[in-house]
């Protein structure tokens, strides 16, 4: 899948999982149970016990079905080792030109982190194919997000930190490309207690929140 690709069924898919769990048994589990439910993309985030390891788990028993990124990348060495482990896309919270310069070397979607106008601006100069506005509750979320958007309408957004079932639709009514969403979705202790029903009913929530928001 080329990056056009990636970034296509990102948008189409509307929501971008950002999955952190204790143990490669417990993220494979949180992956098929948001994949239950609908939502066949993920983001593995750096933060995981041996994160590159369990992001490669994921995408050789994943194969196809599921899109599988990197999240919380800080530095151009581990966009690269992320890379080459299989990611298909690379996150970052905040904003690294080195880290953006490496994913284009390899044709590799790149979605860095910035919050305030200029670091957007800057972002999307450096070479973002989209930019995480991050924590974008901390600025008002939704209403913070359109605020941006009506200068910047150019820049394709994805807000993440605020967003939970009750919020979706307004993020994505303020236009954003996809919802980045955590634990409100990604539950770790639904798996660890036996539950995985509960992402995947979650997920199936956030499913139809998008088809509603996008079908107006």
């Amino acid at each position: 899948m080329n990056k056009a690709e990636v970034l296509k069924r990102i948008k189409t898919t509307g929501i971008l999982p950002v999955l952190r769990a204790a143990s490669v048994e417990e993220a494979v589990a949180l992956a098929k149970a948001v994949e239950a439910g609908g939502i066949a993309t993920l983001e593995v985030t750096m933060t995981v016990p041996d994160a590159v390891e369990v992001m490669r788990s994921l995408i050789r028993q994943a194969g196809d079905h599921i899109l599988i990124g990197a999240g919380t990348v800080l530095d151009p060495e581990t966009a690269r080792a992320c890379i080459l482990a299989g990611a298909q896309f690379i996150v970052s919270p905040a904003l690294n030109l080195k880290t953006i310069e490496i994913c284009h070397r390899y044709g590799v979607a790149v979605i860095p982190g910035a919050l305030t106008p200029t670091e957007i601006v800057t972002a999307w100069e450096a070479g973002a194919d989209v930019v995480k506005v991050f924590p974008c509750s901390a600025l008002g979320g939704a209403k913070y997000l359109k605020a941006l958007k009506g200068p910047l309408p150019q820049i394709e957004l994805i807000p993440t930190g605020g967003v939970s079932l009750s919020t979706a639709a307004e993020f994505l009514s303020a236009g954003a490309f996809a919802l980045g969403v955590g634990s409100d979705l990604v539950n770790s202790k639904a798996i660890a207690d036996g539950r995985p029903e509960i992402v995947t009913q979650t997920a199936k929530e956030y499913v139809e929140i998008i088809r509603k928001a996008r079908a107006e």
